[in-house]
């Protein structure tokens, strides 16, 4: 019965890998596509150090689904997700992975942090919130990021199983394995981004609700206060989805040693649901912002529909006047 029942867990969570991975990587990647399009297409989105953060975050985002999401649903459907078979492909995968990861952990901190500082009452906090600052920090967090990884790149080898001969991906280094658990998985990925987003996004809120009109251009004044509830319902969506995650992983390091197989079972399947959610992080920034941001809605009709109308009326015309020149 126990083995019976142990089996069922492990089919659920392989089955929740698979089509629960394959919905948040469709409607992620389909979301994230949106957000460029409506960042970078208005210009005061273009000009603004917060919107910027978001920007890039979308695009990493999209990186973290499609090379953490989308070889995580072909090793549950398939029993490999290539970094079996190329060692390039198994260094290369979890190095870009990471890269991602933290980039755009970093980038959602700094929208929260640019949002406290757009919205606090001292002008030298003020002046960080600038486009080229943000851009400078972008940068340089970036190249840090790059460098930090660079253990996965050497790290990261195939390793044969005795009996078995099969091989898989795996971290070789004893002392980066632990750092890796302790450090960036429980840390830098848990509760510092949490920590720091929670901090600065409720300081920003009692910032926005204590801003007088007439301070600020008015124009500035709502599109601040626009950004600061896009930021700050992402904050909230995030203590759903990278808590669990956190946690599930502080339970696991504590059942390590555990020999009960059931326990460790329902703990696997726990694993497999706070990690869907972990992913949905990288997945539901546009929806927050289609369901909080006026402006942000406007400009995304304007986008997929009066662009489109406005230019194929343009077309239409143009052709009407070469058949029927005037």
């Amino acid at each position: 019965m126990s083995s019976k029942y142990i089996s069922s867990l492990k089919s659920i969570g392989s089955n929740i890998a698979i089509y629960g991975g394959f919905v948040v990587l469709s409607v992620g990647v389909i979301g994230g596509l949106l957000n460029l399009t409506v960042f970078l297409t208005l210009r005061t989105f273009r000009q603004n150090s917060c919107a910027l953060y978001l920007t890039i975050m979308s695009i990493f985002n999209i990186g973290q689904l499609c090379t953490g999401l989308l070889p995580r649903i072909f090793l549950y459907a398939y029993g490999s997700d290539g970094t079996d078979v190329s060692l390039f492909y198994c260094k290369f995968r979890l190095y870009f992975s990471h890269i991602c990861v933290m980039i755009s952990l970093t980038c959602f901190c700094l929208a929260t942090i640019d949002q406290y500082c757009a919205t606090a009452h001292w002008a030298c906090l003020k002046r960080m919130c600038h486009f080229r600052v943000a851009l400078s920090l972008v940068l340089v967090f970036s190249l840090v990021w790059i460098l930090h990884g660079i253990p996965y790149a050497i790290f990261n080898n195939h390793v044969t199983a005795n009996g078995t001969n099969k091989v898989s991906c795996e971290t070789t280094n004893a002392f980066y394995i632990q750092y890796r658990t302790y450090f960036i998985v429980l840390i830098l990925l848990g509760f510092l981004p949490f920590s720091i987003t929670a901090s600065f996004g409720s300081m920003a809120y009692g910032n926005i609700r204590r801003i007088s009109r007439g301070t600020v251009p008015i124009a500035r004044q709502e599109l601040d206060k626009q950004l600061t509830v896009m930021v700050l319902v992402q904050v909230l969506a995030n203590f759903f989805t990278l808590l669990p995650y956190t946690i599930v992983n502080i339970l696991s390091l504590n059942a390590e040693t555990s020999d009960d197989r059931l326990f460790r079972a329902k703990l696997q399947l726990a694993s497999h649901i706070t990690l869907m959610l972990y992913y949905v992080y990288y997945a539901n920034s546009f929806y927050v912002y289609v369901c909080t941001s006026k402006r942000f809605r406007r400009q995304l009709i304007y986008v997929l529909f009066r662009i489109p109308l406005t230019q194929g009326e343009q077309w239409l015309r143009k052709l009407t006047n070469q058949i029927i020149p005037q």
